[in-house]
Order: structure tokens, then sequence, then C-alpha cells
């Protein structure tokens, strides 16, 4: 389904240069299916050994592997058991963890540590003539890929919880009260209401499945994240405490490969885009919220298709299996799509080209003048992105969201146009307030945006605490 400036579909899965057995067992690991769950792997997929693929949700929920039937069964108990939220974080940083230690990782060591903070050092340095903001970040960590997981869950946590909520709630509720299968049997409203009833503890199950389900899901998707990202705000957001600025030296290594850049140079353009990230998000406080409720607006509009539900509830043989995962594959919860949804998703496509296309004019400015691979680098950070990048394999997997690259390019062309016209304190003030952001028409015509042709905002009452003057008391005539 195509909508304005977004269009939600399956991410695709096209990665910067050749593939490598690291980067395809990454990307198998992210989920096809924004709202349904991967099927096992195919054939000619398992791995090694006949380990199952960590994209098969149900050998991460069980522990599938070594044959231990017990296990599997103190494994299950402990999944249904969950009562912490619509998603199990717990699974979810198993699973992710699972992923990252598949595709290879190492503990960052002081020669690690050290060349990072010089180029954030010097980062920091340049970035002060490219951007009125000034420094946004307390702290600068090394992260190996395991301590990434480990510190951006909180946030995955906020972003993801709203959305799958939704979908949850539905798995258990579709089993009782109005509209539900119960009502379709055409028995009196009492012995719907009681049957209902009966059903409490299979709607707690379904509800706890759900929220497993989610987990090795989203699991999936950070552990692959974890194998690729270079920083702590390559999704267009900080994903690490506040205040705290982070590379991992083992993918900025990675992103420089086949380059034909010198190391240093790759690490000091990537620490310029993480710094850069920090003293926006920093210097709007503001910005942040607004995107995370961009994501909760989008959850508020989920309707899940009822009759898809019940067909597949309907089909599930409690005696195989196969027939859950056959159910749960087949995009048995994947919500049906509403203008709100719409909306919301135009929000967050809009307001994420605009943080990514600032962040791309004030790198470009601030290294163009010392860095002899500034414009090369550039381009290979967006051609990453085109492909199929954190950002978009992110919120594809999780809210059905595909950033088109060409509002990024377009986003960058309107703070290029604002600089000109106002200067770096007029394209900074433009950040001041939520109402004041350009949007989607504005990326079309960024020239009219920059020249204040477009239709003015009237701002003049947010100010404005003084009480209206109380109507004075009507006159009498003269006696």
């Amino acid at each position: 389904m195509v909508l304005p400036s977004c269009q939600v579909r399956p991410p695709v899965h096209v990665g910067r240069g050749p593939d490598t057995e690291e980067t395809v067992d990454a990307r198998r690991a992210v989920s096809n299916f924004p709202f349904g769950f991967n099927p096992g792997p195919g054939e000619g997929e398992d791995r090694p050994g006949g380990e199952p693929s960590p994209a098969d949700p149900f050998a991460a929920m069980f522990g599938a592997g070594g044959g231990d039937i017990g296990a599997a069964f103190q494994n299950l108990g402990r999944l249904l058991s969950w009562q912490g939220g619509p998603v199990n974080w717990d699974l979810a940083r198993d699973v992710a963890r699972q992923v990252v230690a598949q595709a290879g990782d190492r503990s960052v060591t002081t020669a690690d540590r050290e060349p990072v903070l010089d180029a954030v050092r010097l980062a920091e340095l340049w970035l002060d003539s490219a951007t009125v903001f000034p420094s946004g970040s307390s702290g600068v960590v090394a992260w190996s890929r395991a301590e990434w997981v480990e510190a951006t869950i909180p946030a995955w946590q906020e972003l993801v919880d709203p959305v799958a909520g939704r979908v949850v709630e539905s798995m258990g509720t579709m089993l009782a009260g109005e509209g539900g299968p119960m009502s379709q049997l055409g028995l009196p409203p009492e012995q719907v209401q009681a049957m209902s009833a009966m059903t409490g503890p299979l709607q707690q199950m379904m509800k706890s499945v759900g929220g497993a389900m989610f987990g090795s899901q989203i699991g999936q998707a950070i552990g692959g994240l974890a194998v690729e990202v270079v920083g702590s705000t390559d999704v267009g957001l900080p994903l690490a405490p506040a205040g705290r600025a982070a590379l991992l030296p083992a993918n900025v290594a990675a992103f420089g490969e086949g380059l034909e850049v010198p190391a240093d140079q790759v690490r000091l353009y990537l620490a310029l885009r993480e710094m850069a990230h920090q003293r926006l998000f920093a210097h709007v406080p503001w910005l942040r919220g607004h995107l995370v409720e961009a994501v909760a607006a989008y959850a508020r509009g989920i309707h899940v298709d009822t009759a898809r539900l019940e067909e597949a509830l309907g089909s599930i043989d409690p005696t195989n299996p196969e027939s859950l995962q056959q159910a749960m594959t087949g995009g048995m919860f994947e919500p049906e799509d509403t203008p709100e949804q719409t909306a919301a998703l135009g929000r967050l496509e809009t307001a994420l080209a605009l943080v990514e296309g600032w962040v791309d004019e004030v790198v470009d400015a601030a290294a163009a003048p010392h860095l002899p691979s500034a414009a090369a680098l550039r381009e290979t950070v967006r051609r990453r992105r085109a492909g199929g990048g954190p950002a978009e394999q992110t919120f594809s997997s999780l809210v059905g969201l595909e950033l088109r690259p060409r509002r990024l390019r377009e986003a960058a062309a309107l703070w290029r146009a604002v600089l000109t016209e106002r200067g770096q304190a007029g394209r900074e003030a433009v950040w001041a307030h939520p109402d004041l952001l350009p949007t989607g028409d504005d990326l079309d015509d960024p020239g009219a945006f920059a020249r204040g042709e477009s239709a003015p905002l009237d701002l003049s009452g947010l100010d404005d605490t003084t009480a209206p003057p109380e109507p004075e008391p009507p006159s009498t005539p003269d006696a």
C-alpha cells in the first residue's frame, strides 16, 4: 500500500558492498514481516551442525538444539509466565545477544578506545564552526556489539511497546467479548459472557505467546542492527542514555572496508555524524519525544483485521505445534492501515528526514575544509541508507515504515537553502518549536520555505499568559 512520502512493506535487504557470511547472517536475522513472524529456515538454510537459524522464532523461544525436551518445557513455562508487558524483553535481549555472538564480537580494548576518543575531540572542534549548537555530549564510550544491545534495550522498549501492546492485546481480547468468536455462536448473551469468562486463562496464554513472538522478532532485529550500526544514533534518534555518545570500533572498521579511505578519516567522519546528532538532540529537547510520539500515534491507530485473526485462530490444532507456527507466519497479526496511521507515518518519516538532512549538511560543512575524503564518505553514507541502512530496516521491521532516500536528500537541500537565506542562527531557530518544522510539502519546495513564502503560522498566542480583560458592565441611562 503506497502512502504519502512512505511505503508500508517489508524491508529490502540490500547492503553496502559484497555480502559476507557475517552480514548475510545478520540480515537473515531481521524479520521480513512487520506484524507477522518469519517462518523457519528454508531448505538448505540450516546452520552447520543442524542448528536452526535464529530467524526461526520457535527455535529461539524453546531453546531448540541439543534435544533436551525438559529444558524446552522449562523455557516454554518461563515464556508463558511473562508478565512484564506486551514484549518479552528478556527473550528479546537473549535473542539479540545470540545473533551478535553468531556474527562475532569481542571486548573493546584500550587500543580500540583511544582512537575513538581522539576522533571525538577533533570532531567537536570542527563542529563548532558548522553550527551554533554547542557540544551536547556529557561522555563518550567505545562499545562492543553486545554492549550496544544492552545499552539500547530501554530505548527500544519505549519505541516498540506501544505498537506491540495494541497487537498483543488483540490476541487475548479476540477470544471473548463483543465481536469475538464467542459472540458469533448465536448463544444468549449470558451464556456468551459465561463462556468468555472461561477463556480467561487462554487469553492470558495468548498474550504471553504474543509477547514471546514479538520478543523473538525484535531481538533478531536488534541483534542484526548491532552487527551493522556504527554509533548510538544510526536510527535517527539517540538510543543511548541521554548525553552519552558512542562508537562501535568493530563496526566502524567494517564500514571502511573496501572504501580505499584511510581508517582514521573514516573514524573521524563517523564521529562527526555521532556528535552532530548529539548536539541536535541535546539542544532541541522536544525532538526525541516528538519522534517517539509519532510512533505511539501510529500504534493508537492500529485496528487488527479481526476476520483474519479469527480465521487463523480457528485453524490452530492444539495437538500440532506446526499449525500455530503456520498461523503466526501467515501475517496473523498484520494490522489494517488507517488514515490516522498514514498521517503518523508521514510525520515520522518527515521528522527523521529533517534530522538526517540537518546532520548531513552540518557534517559536510565541518568536514569539507579538513577531510580529503569527506565527499566520498558522505555519498557512501547516503547510499548505505538508500540500500537498507539501520533506520530503514528498523522502522520497516517494527512499525512498517520504509524511509525514502529521496526525502533525505530533499531535507538536506532544504537546510542548505535555509542556511543561505538566514545563516546558521536562522537555520537552528527552525528547531525552536515543532510547529515551525518544515512539512512534507515544504520538502518539495525548499526555496519557498527558506524565503518564508510558505503559509505563515500564527504563534502569537503561544507565550501570552495574561488573562483576557473582563467585560465592562453595561451602562445604565442617567436618572
